[in-house]
């Protein structure tokens, strides 16, 4: 997916439609659409050829893709869930999976890379009984996070507004018990992942620089640009719009400023599971 968003973005950046690319494979603009979706394989030929087509000269640069094609051909993981997952989150995985520094603002939840399983179950179900799809959406969850112990080069910064991490999950009954193993699992982050960077917003620092969550995607081994993520309720859209992406980027580093430091957010989360103790 992330190697056919990019040959999508140089195709446009010459103003050559799908029809002159397929043409230049020997192939359908239905082929070329279905590879810029990552729907279907890429072949390592088919790939010099479009990039020559679309003024992609630099060795090094068509080497990276190349790299890329042969990764992007092993079947991923997530595409087992296909029929279960949004295709516009099976089609965000796939970036996530790629990316090596993703960076993270949430204001409603824990995020799902670092939600427990109870929490997760309680946010995908609805607090109702799960049937075989949602239980393969949870667990379509749960595999996403095992990069997070598989992947030590992978670095992820998030930043919570402290509503996010407060903010009460499963009834009455279940809901504390849910919050406690919840906070205990950030406090792990906190204490034991070097290559995770957590920090909370706390309620009195007030309006502050994103009203939403983001996600940004960073894939520094191959010097592609940045992208953005951003999910609705039904919806959820990649964003490479530089200007747009430098923006949400400069929110990133104005939020990292208000927020409580790294150790600080430690020390919130220590007083929120005593207090959720107590009770």
């Amino acid at each position: 997916m992330l190697l056919g968003h990019e040959l999508r973005k140089y195709r446009e950046q010459r103003g050559i439609t799908r029809e002159d690319a397929g043409n230049r494979i020997r192939a359908s603009a239905s082929k070329i659409s279905r590879m810029e979706l990552g729907r279907v394989g890429f072949k390592l030929r088919d790939i010099e050829d479009l990039l020559k087509m679309y003024g992609v000269s630099d060795r090094t640069v068509i080497k990276q893709f190349l790299e890329v094609a042969r990764e992007s051909n092993k079947p991923g993981w997530w595409k087992e869930y296909g029929d279960s997952l949004h295709k516009w989150l099976v089609r965000y995985v796939g970036f996530e999976e790629a990316a090596d520094h993703i960076r993270i603002y949430e204001s409603q939840f824990v995020p799902g890379l670092l939600q427990t399983e109870e929490y997760a179950r309680e946010i995908i179900s609805g607090g109702v009984e799960t049937d075989l799809v949602t239980e393969q959406r949870i667990e379509a969850r749960l595999q996403r996070q095992k990069r997070l112990d598989r992947d030590h080069d992978m670095r992820m910064w998030v930043i919570l507004d402290e509503a996010a991490v407060r903010r009460p999950i499963g009834g009455k009954a279940r809901g504390r018990e849910i919050m406690r193993g919840q906070i205990r699992r950030l406090i792990e982050f906190c204490r034991d992942y070097d290559n995770i960077t957590l920090q909370i917003v706390p309620f009195e620092v007030g309006a502050h620089a994103a009203e939403a969550g983001f996600t940004l995607l960073r894939y520094s081994e191959f010097e592609l640009a940045d992208l953005l993520y951003l999910e609705q309720l039904t919806d959820g859209e990649i964003v490479d719009r530089r200007s747009v992406v430098e923006a949400y980027t400069k929110a990133m580093t104005r939020l990292s400023v208000a927020a409580a430091t790294p150790d600080e957010t430690l020390e919130m989360l220590e007083e929120m599971l005593e207090d959720l103790e107590k009770e």
